[in-house]
């Protein structure tokens, strides 16, 4: 074997123990009620087969392109998530597959979403994303448009879209107090939601929120579904 391929097989063996190694401590943390979503944007399939080798089976990706792209190549029993933002003209790309968009953020969205779950013959769950961060550049429905959306006769009529809970991003910040206090508004509008439109639907049970930098204190505050990315596979 020439030096050059013994190079990439070391670095290949030391990335997989990496990974093996960082997707076992996270594991041992989290609580059962609690669904790892490794976010496996802007890597490269191998990563991805590294971690799934070790069991791991929810990967959420940011584009819609790469989404397919990683869809096509790997096996069939990834659940993906799609955890960006979602334009209504790119849904049709997912539909087929997709296994949960965290990112419905408007009536016009989910509207483009049932449309296509129909033409698929499938249901598609899906979360609503609130603008919980002192960041307007984030997206997000506030508590009343949330409410607005759900008491629509648009939405009364879709049969092929699921809401399942809720998503929200905390400021990017080393404040960890305010980061607590945007969860906690999160898991409000989501017992808001809960009580006012789902309370007898077993499968309106998800608060997405978390990320690499504060998954630990959203355990603390009741989220069921973490993303991590670096601490899994390392910076970008």
């Amino acid at each position: 074997m020439g030096r050059t391929k013994i190079k990439k097989w070391s670095h290949y063996l030391s990335n997989q123990r990496m990974i093996a190694e960082r997707l076992s401590e996270l594991l041992q943390k989290l609580p059962a009620s609690v669904t790892l979503v490794a976010v496996s944007k802007t890597k490269p399939v191998s990563a991805i087969l590294e971690a799934y080798d070790l069991g791991q089976r929810d990967f959420g990706e940011n584009k819609v392109q790469e989404l397919v792209d990683k869809y096509e190549q790997l096996p069939k029993d990834i659940r993906w998530h799609l955890i960006g933002h979602l334009q209504s003209n790119k849904v049709k790309y997912i539909a087929p597959f997709v296994h949960l968009i965290h990112s419905v953020d408007s009536l016009k969205l989910l509207k483009e979403i049932n449309k296509q779950g129909a033409k698929n013959h499938r249901t598609i769950d899906c979360l609503l994303q609130f603008h919980i961060a002192q960041e307007e550049t984030k997206f997000g429905l506030n508590l009343a448009e949330a409410i607005e959306l759900l008491e629509s006769e648009d939405f009364k009529s879709f049969n092929h879209v699921r809401i399942c809970g809720v998503m929200g991003m905390a400021s990017f910040t080393e404040d960890f107090e305010l980061i607590r206090t945007e969860f906690r508004t999160l898991k409000g509008n989501y017992s808001t939601l809960k009580e006012r439109f789902f309370n007898d639907s077993n499968y309106f049970k998800e608060l997405s929120f978390g990320m690499s930098s504060d998954y630990s204190l959203a355990i603390e505050e009741g989220s069921t579904m973490i993303r991590v990315g670096s601490t899994l596979f390392g910076e970008r």
